[in-house]
């Protein structure tokens, strides 16, 4: 069944807190249908979806859980699959998950900024997979991607890892656009600034093994 003709049926990915789920909230209040694509629905997240499942309740806006873990081609597949023979269309796509990571550049090892590379560039690929295809039949959908400052304006020092991912998914958004501008789907690419409040990416941001290169810098400033 198809929605209606004001209201669009919106996957967010990384919708667990955060931005995500600031903008699955925002989504629903706007009069659309939205998917918040978040993973272990029913262990690690299950607190993140009674909340939401509470706030669509409490506020009578039409929100959704929906498995979905970027780094797993089968479950972005699999979330997509769930939303077309729900609903039969899927409108837009969020691409907001990702990690955040914070210290000098050289004290991270490879393997953590591959692993950072995976959700914040290779998720985005993932859900693309899955849902480009679909879009490009249907001949039509937004696929939004949160970006970041970092990538518009230089990097701060102990963010390079992190925005070094987020400038890596900026080109291939961008690349993506002109790829599916002619199947009738456009691209939005936001660059938010910094959030003080309402998110936590500072609390659950990822550290490399040993802080060698802060502790040094903390002996040499501090008096």
């Amino acid at each position: 069944m198809r929605n209606d003709e004001t209201g669009k049926v919106i996957l967010v990915t990384g919708a667990s807190s955060g931005i995500g789920a600031l903008s699955v909230r925002a989504l629903a209040l706007a009069g659309h249908l939205v998917y918040a694509g978040i993973r272990q629905i029913a262990t690690r997240n299950a607190t993140a979806v009674a909340d939401l499942t509470r706030y669509g309740t409490d506020h009578q806006v039409d929100v959704h859980a929906v498995e979905l873990d970027v780094s797993c081609q089968h479950s972005a597949d699999a979330a997509v699959d769930q939303i077309f023979a729900e609903r039969g269309q899927l409108d837009v796509v969020v691409h907001n998950a990702g990690h955040m990571v914070l210290d000098a550049a050289e004290a991270f090892t490879a393997e953590q900024l591959a692993d950072l590379h995976d959700v914040n560039v290779l998720g985005t690929q993932r859900v693309n997979h899955a849902a480009l295809p679909k879009l490009r039949e249907q001949g039509s959908g937004l696929p939004v991607w949160i970006g970041s400052s970092g990538t518009r304006g230089g990097c701060p020092p102990f963010l390079a890892s992190c925005f070094a991912a987020k400038a890596a998914m900026d080109a291939l958004a961008g690349s993506c656009a002109a790829e599916a501008f002619p199947f009738g789907i456009d691209t939005a690419i936001v660059v938010p600034g910094a959030f003080t409040t309402g998110t936590n990416h500072f609390a659950k941001a990822g550290a490399p093994p040993t802080s060698t290169v802060r502790k040094h810098t903390t002996s040499v400033t501090d008096p």
